[in-house]
Formats: C-alpha cells, sequence, structure tokens
C-alpha cells in the first residue's frame, strides 16, 4: 500500500473513532458529521444543530493530507490528533501543527510546512 492510501486511511480510522465517543454521548439538537473528501484530501469531524446553547458550527477536527504530510488545521481534542497520529506510525516529520502561526511551528517538534 502507497504512502497516501495509508495515510487516508489512518485519519479516516482516527476521525471515525471519535465520531463513536461522541455519538455514545449525544447532545440533543446537535449531530456529529463526518466529512471525507479523498479527492482533494480534506477530513473532518463537524458538529452542527441547534442544541439548547444556541445554534453550533464547529469542526471538532480537521486535517488535510498536503504535500504527503498531515496538516492539522483544528483540533480541539483532549488527546491530541497528533499523537494519535504518532501511535498510528505517522513520523514527526510529516505532521504539521498548522494551527499554530508559521512563526511558532519551528519551535515545535513536527512539521513545519
Amino acid at each position: 500500500m502507497d504512502k497516501l492510501t495509508n495515510y487516508r486511511l489512518i485519519i479516516k480510522k482516527i476521525l471515525t473513532e471519535y465520531a463513536e465517543l461522541l455519538k455514545n454521548q449525544p447532545v440533543p439538537g446537535m449531530d456529529t458529521e463526518l466529512v471525507f473528501d479523498e479527492e482533494r484530501d480534506h477530513y473532518m469531524l463537524y458538529n452542527v444543530g441547534w442544541p439548547a446553547e444556541g445554534p453550533v458550527s464547529e469542526a471538532t477536527i480537521y486535517v488535510r493530507i498536503r504535500n504527503g504530510k498531515f496538516r492539522i488545521e483544528e483540533d480541539w481534542t483532549e488527546e491530541g490528533v497528533a499523537n494519535l497520529l504518532l501511535e498510528a506510525g505517522v513520523p514527526k516529520a510529516d505532521i504539521v501543527l498548522a494551527f499554530h502561526p508559521p512563526e511558532i511551528r519551528p519551535h515545535t517538534e513536527f512539521a513545519t510546512a
């Protein structure tokens, strides 16, 4: 299996597992949606709805694959998608914490771009 196919499988598995956790603790009026766009390599766990607190439309996790690297654009999880990618065997050189500004990225243990 080539690297890109493997990376697609890894991120879909991670997001699917998170979606299952959220389905076990549903918030009335809110739906959790998985969005997989393999053609453009966008992968998202998205919350949408109208719970008691008011309207919700937000990405819990948003990851893109660009130039053979995971670019984590949004990650509001406790464990951290980067840690789950590392556990799945993805090297740090293939993970970009894109939610950090470019000038901060060199100070992380991960790729800068």
